[in-house]
């Protein structure tokens, strides 16, 4: 697994006790919302808000507030705020590339925060299309590393997959958009549990900066990340054994 990879892993254990984690339920509603509203209601049949709704399950949301959400999407209920998705693009400190996946119901409060923080890290908002070129679209599944590989595997190829990789904690599988139903069937049918599922954006070629660069890029693209507005950030950067080392130590 990449050192990216295990960096976003870190971030998803410890992010599971931390007290900002406030934001949790806010952001596992706007995701169930966003995939009941493309997908439908029929948890069944849409594999994105099976995914969201077991999430949620995971962290203890209550099942009236997943329903609640659910019916938001669908447009059964006009309670809440209308939420749209929209993606910015731009480059942090360093010039790291970093695609901002956003969920949103004050689009001009999102962009001015995110103008702020990038601005105030020696980086800009840039136009639709000056970034994503550099990334590829695929479908990421995480599921517990205590799985048996073999059955991992086998079930991941059997769903499409192109790549399979564990570390320690995590066993890491990656494949083409088009299979995001066929791959989260398969896994399921086999019984695996997916802890972390969704279409990401991927680097072409990623970005290595020295340690010092690398960890304020990181601290930046968590400062991102802690926008309540914002669901997903995607970078270039590599993430170094070194630099991770060096981040926990600090």
């Amino acid at each position: 697994m990449s050192g990216h990879s295990h960096w976003a892993t870190i971030k998803r254990k410890k992010g599971a006790g931390d007290a900002k984690r406030g934001q949790l339920f806010t952001r596992l509603t706007r995701e169930i919302v966003m995939a009941a509203r493309e997908g439908g209601g029929d948890a069944d049949g849409n594999a994105r808000l099976r995914i969201a709704v077991e999430k949620a399950r995971a962290q203890n949301m209550p099942k009236d507030n997943i329903e609640r959400a659910i019916k938001r999407g669908t447009g059964d209920s006009k309670d809440g705020n209308i939420y749209e998705q929209i993606m910015y693009e731009g480059y942090g400190p360093n010039g790291v590339a970093v695609i901002i996946e956003c969920v949103t119901e004050n689009r001009n409060r999102t962009v001015a925060d995110l103008r702020h923080l990038l601005s105030r890290s020696g980086g800009n908002l840039g136009e639709s299309g000056s970034v994503a070129w550099q990334f590829k679209r695929v479908v990421s599944f995480t599921v517990a590393g205590t799985n048996d590989f073999d059955k991992v595997f086998e079930a991941a190829l059997e769903g499409g997959a192109d790549d399979v990789t564990q570390e320690a904690e995590d066993i890491e599988i990656v494949g083409p958009v088009e299979a995001f139903k066929t791959l989260s069937d398969a896994l399921r049918k086999a019984n695996i549990q997916i802890e972390e599922g969704g279409i990401r954006m991927i680097p072409n070629q990623e970005m290595e900066l020295s340690v010092e660069q690398t960890i304020q890029a990181m601290r930046f693209i968590e400062g991102v990340e802690d926008l309540d507005d914002v669901q997903n950030v995607y970078s270039n950067l590599l993430v170094t054994e070194e630099a991770l080392s060096a981040l926990e130590s600090a």
